[in-house]
């Protein structure tokens, strides 16, 4: 039996999680900042960084007493050590080495994206080779995993992340912030009536977002200069399919390519509605491959997913020292 504090604090949630061997959660804290950072629209660094400081031992503590263990149980310490905010994965990074140092626990330095990934565990016994789709707001891309601790980046965006294409148009339809799931809900109600591009890229697993924001902010002016009125539901549904239709067709044509056992969703975007119901009627007629998508619980950014990780981590001896220090720009974990 491995049990481990995973803590997680990459952008505007503080978190802390107690996980027993990768897969049974026994405590699962967040505290989210969505309401202080929507009145800016969008996240400030270093106003998350400041509520991370205020909310970090609260969440620890009530992690372990949800949990009903100490310190004394714990086998070691995962944390987020990057992608993500500096000043907000630096408070997540000496939290976690002041436990470590003050119990003599070792260390557990944690890819976010890995963490995504490995949430579909709390769902499902991950089988190899595996696809995995990772889809929020600082990242998409297609990453082809061999074996359980082996990454391999085959696409990614070129320039937005399909979560900050979803805020950006929102911020031109006036919906406010997080964009995602206003627009995931007002799309419902909508027909695709506005033709928009989909950007192309000459990796085929590549990502492109910027233009099609662009073109949202174009129809508008168009239309307004017009004197049309634009149809917020139809512009919803219309800038949601096409987003979408794009991440489709690139992943089920990855799959079919290099025929994973598995395909997992990943990110906070895997819990848009449509994404969820595209992905599963596409997947339907793929023979061979499993698709997992991961609890709502899971897809935004939570300490459970970190623990998930951390324990395949611990499993290969990847433990960290005092040295490593919080990198924003932190590259996937790889190995043969």
């Amino acid at each position: 039996m491995t049990l481990i504090l995973a803590i997680e604090s990459s952008c505007d949630e503080t978190a802390c999680a107690i996980v027993r061997d990768g897969k049974e959660l026994l405590s699962n804290i967040v505290t989210t900042q969505i309401s202080v950072h929507t009145l800016y629209g969008g996240v400030v660094p270093e106003v998350a960084s400041r509520i991370h400081v205020e909310n970090i031992s609260v969440v620890i503590e009530e992690a372990l007493k949800e949990a009903k263990v100490t310190m004394d149980d714990i086998d070691a310490i995962a944390y987020t050590q990057g992608p993500g905010l500096i000043g907000s994965l630096h408070v997540g990074v000496q939290a976690a080495k002041t436990l470590a140092f003050a119990f003599h626990k070792p260390l557990l330095p944690i890819h976010h994206i890995t963490g995504h990934i490995y949430a579909n565990a709390y769902v499902a016994d991950l089988k190899y080779p595996m696809m995995a789709l990772v889809v929020s707001g600082g990242h998409t891309e297609l990453v082809w995993m061999k074996s359980d601790w082996c990454f391999e980046v085959i696409g990614t965006t070129q320039d937005d992340a399909i979560g900050e294409a979803y805020d950006k148009v929102a911020r031109v339809m006036e919906l406010g912030y997080p964009g995602g799931p206003k627009i995931d809900k007002l799309a419902k109600d909508g027909t695709y009536a506005y033709k928009l591009p989909k950007p192309k890229t000459s990796n085929p697993y590549d990502f492109s977002f910027s233009g099609l924001k662009s073109a949202v902010l174009q129809l508008v002016d168009r239309e307004h200069r017009n004197g049309r009125e634009v149809i917020p539901a139809d512009l919803a549904c219309s800038f949601q399919e096409t987003a979408l239709g794009l991440l489709v067709e690139k992943t089920v044509k990855a799959v079919e390519e290099y025929k994973p056992k598995m395909l997992v969703l990943a990110g906070g975007v895997a819990a848009n509605s449509r994404l969820r119901e595209l992905m599963t009627e596409k997947m339907a007629t793929v023979e061979g491959c499993e698709l997992v998508i991961p609890p709502l619980r899971c897809c935004t950014d939570n300490a459970a997913m970190i623990g998930a990780a951390a324990y395949i981590a611990y499993q290969h001896g990847c433990f960290g020292d005092f040295e490593a220090s919080a990198d924003p720009g932190l590259d996937m974990p790889y190995e043969e």
